[in-house]
C-alpha cells in the first residue's frame, strides 16, 4: 500500500534539470506520485505528518529502466554460452523455447527477473518475448512498472500461430489492461529477419492508430546487414524506413552497425536507441556507436538484453560499460559523461517508452518511482562527485531500498512482495526440465 511519504536523502539526484546534485534534500510522496522536491530542513515542517523514511549515506535517484530485456530467458541464464549469436538462437535457445516456453515459463522467468532488477534498482522494463500476458502477471506481483512488447514473427509458437495471431493476442490483452498506471505496452517485430514487409506494414498503422512504440532489433550484426542486402536489396534501417516505421516512436535495439547517415536519420525522425553494451560484447556482435549517436542529438536508453545472453540484469552495470566503451569508440573521454549515463538510465529509457511524462526523473507530478543507492561503503570512499560514483563505483550491491508509484517494493535489501525460497525453488524446477 502506498502512503503519504517523506524520503530525506543526503543527496538527491534527479536527473532533470540536467546536471543537479541536491543536497541533504528530500522528496515528498503522495498517492503514489511526487508531491515536492526540497532541502530537508524545510520539509520537516512542511510534512511532519508524513512517514519518514532517512537515508543519511544515501543518493536518492530515478528508478532505473531496463529498455529492452527478455524477461523470461532469465530461466537460461548461462546455457550457451559463448557462441555467435545465430548458433547460439538456432542450435541452443530456439529448441529450448520450442520444447518449453509456456504461460508458466514465462510467468517463473519474469518473476525471477523482476528479483533480480528490483534489487538492482530498475522499477520499469521493457520486455519482448512470448505470452506477454504472463510476464505482466509477474510484474504485478513483483510491484514492477512493466513495458509489455506484443511480440510478431512470422513462424508460428506456442503463443500463437501466424502474424494476424500475434497481433490479435497482443492487442487484446493491452484492451483489458490499458488503464493500469502501472502497465504500457510497446509494438514488439522481433527483427528484420524474422518479419515480413506485410507485417511491418500492418505495425506501422497500429503504432499510428494506437500511439504505441516500435520495439525491434535492428542493425545488430554485421551478418543481418549483409543478409537485409541479399534478400531485400537495402540496408535493414533504410527497409524499416520504407515501411514507414521511423519516428519518434521507434526504438531501435542495439543499433551497433550505423553508417553517418543512418546516425543522422535516427537523429532527424526523433528514433531511440535501446543500448544493451553487455549483450553486444558477449555475443561479438561490436560496439555501438553511442558517442556519435548522442552528438547527433539521438535519445539513447539502455538495455540488459537478456539473462541468456549477458548473464545479468544489472543497468547499473550497463550505465558503467555504455560510459567505458562510449569513449573508447568515440576516441574521447568526455565522451558519454557520469550524468549522460544515468540519463540513459533513467530519463532516456522513459522518452524510449513514451513514458516520460510519468517516469525516468524525480519532479513533482511524476510517479514515486525511487532507488536508494548507499555510498557509505569504505569501498566507495573518499567520494568527490556523487553521479561519478554512481556510474563508475557503485554495483546493485549498494541499492537498498526501491519503490514503485510510492510503494516500498524493497526495504532494506529485502524484496516486500517476493519470497527468495519460493524463487529459488522455481528457477531449480525449470532448471531440471530444461536439463532433460
Amino acid at each position: 500500500m502506498t502512503q503519504s511519504l517523506l524520503i530525506n536523502a543526503r543527496w538527491v539526484v534527479p536527473v532533470e534539470p540536467d546536471g543537479a546534485v541536491l543536497e541533504r534534500h528530500a522528496v515528498a510522496v503522495r498517492d503514489g506520485r511526487i508531491e515536492a522536491v526540497l532541502p530537508s530542513a524545510e520539509a520537516a515542517p512542511r510534512f511532519a505528518h508524513y512517514a519518514r523514511v532517512d537515508l543519511p549515506g544515501h543518493a536518492l535517484i530515478p528508478g532505473l529502466v531496463n529498455a529492452h530485456t527478455h524477461a523470461a530467458m532469465t530461466l537460461m541464464r548461462g546455457l550457451a554460452d559463448d557462441l555467435p549469436l545465430m548458433r547460439w538462437l538456432e542450435e541452443h535457445i530456439w529448441p529450448v523455447e520450442a520444447k518449453h516456453v509456456s504461460p508458466e515459463f514465462v510467468h517463473d522467468g519474469t518473476l525471477l527477473a523482476c528479483a533480480e532488477m528490483l534489487r538492482g534498482g530498475v522499477t520499469c522494463f521493457n520486455d519482448m518475448y512470448f505470452f506477454p500476458e504472463a510476464a505482466l502477471a509477474a510484474a504485478q506481483q513483483a510491484g514492477m512498472r512493466a513495458a509489455l512488447g506484443l511480440i510478431v514473427v512470422e513462424f508460428p509458437s506456442a503463443y500463437a500461430s501466424d502474424p494476424q495471431a500475434y497481433l490479435a493476442k497482443g492487442l487484446a490483452l493491452r484492451d483489458r489492461w490499458r488503464e493500469d498506471e502501472r502497465v504500457s505496452f510497446c509494438l514488439a517485430p522481433h527483427a528484420p529477419y524474422t518479419v515480413s514487409d506485410a507485417s511491418f506494414r500492418r505495425i506501422a498503422q497500429l503504432a499510428a492508430e494506437l500511439e504505441l512504440p516500435v520495439h525491434v532489433h535492428v542493425h545488430e550484426t554485421a551478418d543481418e546487414i549483409e543478409r537485409g542486402l541479399a534478400e531485400h536489396g537495402q540496408r535493414p534501417l533504410a527497409r524499416l524506413a520504407g515501411l514507414g516505421l521511423l519516428g519518434p516512436g521507434l526504438i531501435a535495439v542495439h543499433a551497433v552497425h550505423l553508417t553517418r547517415e543512418e546516425v543522422e536519420t535516427l537523429a532527424r525522425h526523433r528514433s531511440s536507441v535501446a543500448h544493451c553494451p553487455s549483450s553486444n560484447l558477449k555475443l561479438a556482435s561490436g560496439i555501438a556507436p553511442v558517442a556519435q549517436l548522442l552528438a547527433a542529438g539521438v535519445n539513447v536508453a539502455l538495455g540488459t538484453d537478456g539473462a541468456a545472453s549477458n548473464n545479468r540484469l544489472d543497468v547499473l552495470a550497463e550505465m558503467r560499460l555504455a560510459a567505458l566503451l562510449a569513449k573508447a569508440a568515440g576516441a574521447s573521454a568526455e565522451a558519454m559523461p557520469a550524468h549522460a549515463a544515468l540519463r540513459a538510465a533513467t530519463l532516456g529509457g522513459a522518452i524510449a517508452l513514451g513514458l516520460d511524462a510519468r517516469i525516468g526523473s524525480i519532479v513533482p507530478g511524476k510517479a514515486a518511482d525511487l532507488a536508494a543507492v548507499s555510498l557509505d561503503d569504505v569501498t566507495l570512499q573518499p567520494m568527490y562527485d556523487v553521479v561519478s560514483h554512481l556510474v563508475y563505483a557503485c554495483g546493485r550491491e549498494q541499492v537498498t531500498d526501491v519503490w514503485v508509484g510510492g510503494e516500498h517494493v524493497l526495504r532494506e535489501r529485502e524484496l516486500a512482495r517476493l519470497e527468495l525460497a519460493d524463487l529459488q525453488a522455481r528457477a531449480a524446477l525449470w532448471h531440471t526440465k530444461i536439463l532433460n
